[in-house]
Parts: structure tokens; sequence; C-alpha cells
């Protein structure tokens, strides 16, 4: 498991604020501040860890996560934050970070979920990411939504969650303890465009991201079998594989290669939708069920239950009392 060398180099370029030189930092890790500065350079997970338990405590600052994440930079996304940033909207740029985050990383996953009035940026945790996993999470978190409000040139309403206890440090956009790590924020905020947004540059970092993406494992593949369960929630793994013109035991292989399945995939977008759906008051929570492929209301209270602990009806009425 590996990381972009640039987020490593932000994590440097940010301690020497606290008088933190790139030198202490990275004493006795396998990796240099030059190394750190070509684009190409990845670095494994327990260096990355090292190096912010190290930034921790050499600069004392627990909060350290939220720093990093307000001076995130487009840049040290590579060609995927150029093509987010010439995006036309919101939604177009979203859109483009979801469908092409793997070529940053495979150890983290985006997926964006609308429903009604409200939509969501859900950070999917797809391998342990152990004791980095609140540092992370938190950076994106913060990171995603600082961006957006430097591209738009407001600062939209929303909050974020975190699918973790609350740390010493809390901030009050931050609600902690809940089902996943996401940012929720109205769906007018998709349409809003951005100022940077630049169609000639976006089609050619398209092209590069995709030039990238081919070379990761099976490409889109994921990402093409999310989008046929986003049209319809109760399609089946059969129906999908002659879709993408794969035989149905292929389609498995080359899902299990990257230690997911059809079911993980469904699942995990079912738990997403529920999230926003259960939280709209104009459905019962049998139409929610319906809408989510499930026959039989008690099938989805029991995967509900299993998602977050509670029921949907427990789950709507969690902030009345």
């Amino acid at each position: 498991m590996e990381l972009p060398g640039a987020y490593l180099r932000d994590l440097v370029d940010l301690t020497t604020t606290w008088k933190v030189t790139p030198a202490e930092l990275l004493a006795g890790l396998p990796i240099t501040v030059e190394q750190l500065a070509d684009p190409t350079t990845r670095v494994p997970m327990r260096v990355c860890e090292a190096a912010v338990m190290r930034a921790i405590e050499l600069t004392r600052e627990p909060a350290l996560a939220l720093h990093l994440g307000l001076r995130m930079r487009v840049s040290s996304h590579g060609f995927l934050g150029f093509a987010c940033m010439t995006a036309g909207t919101v939604r177009g740029a979203l859109e483009l970070a979801v469908r092409f985050a793997a070529v940053r990383t495979s150890i983290i996953g985006l997926a964006l979920v609308v429903e009604g009035d409200t939509a969501q940026l859900v950070i999917e945790e797809r391998e342990d990411l152990g004791a980095l996993r609140e540092f992370v999470v938190l950076v994106l978190l913060v990171g995603i939504w600082q961006l957006g409000i430097e591209l738009t040139g407001t600062s939209p309403e929303g909050h974020a969650e975190c699918a973790f206890a609350a740390p010493a440090f809390v901030t009050t956009r931050i609600r902690f303890g809940c089902p996943a790590n996401r940012l929720v924020f109205s769906t007018k905020l998709l349409d809003m465009p951005l100022k940077s947004a630049d169609t000639v540059a976006t089609r050619l970092a398209i092209e590069q991201c995709e030039r990238e993406l081919a070379s990761t494992t099976d490409g889109e593949l994921a990402a093409r079998i999310r989008a046929a369960l986003e049209a319809d929630a109760g399609v089946t793994l059969p129906v999908v594989a002659k879709k993408l013109k794969l035989s149905t035991r292929t389609l498995k292989r080359r899902l299990a290669d990257q230690h997911i399945t059809f079911s993980k995939l469904r699942d995990d977008l079912r738990r997403q939708r529920a999230l926003l759906l259960v939280d709209n008051r104009s459905l019962s929570i049998g139409e929610v069920a319906t809408r989510l492929g499930y026959s039989e209301l008690p099938n989805f209270t029991r995967a509900f239950r299993k998602w977050t602990g509670v029921t949907p009806i427990a789950y709507r009425d969690r902030e009345q009392r």
C-alpha cells in the first residue's frame, strides 16, 4: 500500500511552520526531500505513518490533520487535481474525482451519492489505514471542503461526518461517531460554476487520467459496476457481466484480483444511499427499502442495523432526541 509522495511533501512543508526542518522529520526514513519533489514518487504506508506520528510529536500539535487539510493544494493531486480544477461545475469536478481516484491511490475511494435535495461525497476506506485512519480521513474531509471554497469563491452550507469517536480537538462542523466518513451538502451546490473552468484543459487532463487509470489493475471496472448499480439497485451480477461483455466467472475473477466482490460493491452503495434516503422524511421506511432494492422491509431493517447499529426509525429520529 502506497500514497503519492506529494502528500508527504505537503506535510514536510507544513511542519516548517513549527520550525521543524525536513531533515528532522525524515531522519532515518527511507525517503528524501529530493525524492518527494518527483511527482512520480510513491511512499509506502508504513513510512507515511512514521512521518505523521513524528510530525505530531515534533510540532506538539494534535490537530495537525486539520491544518494540513486547510492547506491542501490542487497541484498535490496531479493531473486529477488539474482535471477537477478546470471542470465546469462542482458536480463535474466531483464526478471526475470519483472516477479517477484510483490514479492517486487504491487505499481510498470516493463516491458521490445524490438523493433529492441532499448530496454526499463519501470517503471509502478500501484498505486498513491503521494508525493513519483518523489523520487521513480528517485531512481529506477538510481539504476537499477547503478546495471547494477556493474553486467556487463561496463558503457553502454543509457539514462533515466521521465514522470514529471525536478526538481531543473538536471542530463544530464535523460530527463524530457516525456511520460513514462523508461530506453532506445541498444538491444546489453541484450546479455552482468553478472559477477556473476550462473545457480544453479539462479534456487534456482527462486524457492523461485515462492513461494513468488504464495502467492500474483493471482500470475502471469497479467504477463501471458502481454506475450500473446506481442506475438499477436490483441489478444482478450476470446482468452486469453481460453489459460489460464479460462472462460471470471472468467478472468474479477480475473483482477478486482487486480484493472486492460484487455484493460488497452493492452493499456499499446501498448503505451510502440509505443514509440519505432515511433522512428524507417525505419517504416512509418501506419506500426507502423499495428504492434500495429490498422486497421485504425486515431485510432492509436488518441490513441498516448492521451498517449503523440502529434501526432506520431510530436513525431518522436521532437529532430529535
